[in-house]
């Protein structure tokens, strides 16, 4: 089963910033926190098969909410994120579905655009593997355009101390560009800016 995961996110209007600048800070607050939702199956560009693969989204940005041990860190991160990934991938071959499920915990966004990483928190046992590791995601919100999605662990590759190449380690917000297209149901990234962070 490695090998199937293998191959299996007005120039006017500048001019104005004194009195547009509080303006459009309390349309952000007010939209809420960004967030990706949606469910979507996808085409790779590469490899093409008879598989069906699909992920669902449910990220929600919680800023500084994720303090880690580190200097600097004890407030946590303007990126640290909560919610869920779930993933299925049906191999044709074999007739079966493999899923799994991970928790987010880093979520960066752009108009339109998302990066994510969760961590593998449940996996059927052809990808038990997965289980405890960190994965990324890349969504680009087209619109009427069409959806697109990337993944890390079919386009990374890394090398370690002796040079011999393996499976990347894949840090909080890390992931390819959204590389597959969507070819049916969708996402909707909802962005947000980085906050500073909040007064002690």
């Amino acid at each position: 089963m490695r090998k199937m995961w293998g191959c299996g996110i007005a120039a006017a209007a500048v001019l104005v910033t004194g009195a547009a600048a509080p303006a459009v800070a309390a349309v952000a607050a007010d939209r809420g926190p960004a967030r990706v939702t949606g469910w979507a199956e996808f085409v790779l560009p590469y490899g093409q098969d008879n598989d069906v693969r699909s992920f669902a989204f449910d990220a929600r940005a919680v800023p500084y909410s994720r303090p880690i041990p580190v200097e600097g860190g004890e407030q946590g991160s303007p990126a640290d994120a909560a919610g869920t990934v779930r993933v299925a991938h049906y191999v044709a071959e074999q007739n079966i579905t493999v899923r799994f499920e991970a928790a987010v915990d880093c979520l960066i966004t752009s108009p339109g655009h998302a990066t994510l990483t969760a961590i593998v928190t449940r996996a059927d046992k052809e990808a038990r593997d997965f289980v405890g590791k960190r994965v990324g995601f890349s969504v680009q919100d087209g619109g009427r355009h069409g959806d697109r999605v990337g993944f890390s662990w079919s386009a990374s590759a890394d090398q370690d101390e002796n040079g011999q190449w393996g499976e990347s380690r894949i840090g909080t917000c890390l992931a390819p560009a959204a590389f597959a297209t969507v070819s049916r149901g969708g996402y909707t990234v909802r962005h947000a800016e980085l906050t500073p962070p909040p007064h002690a």
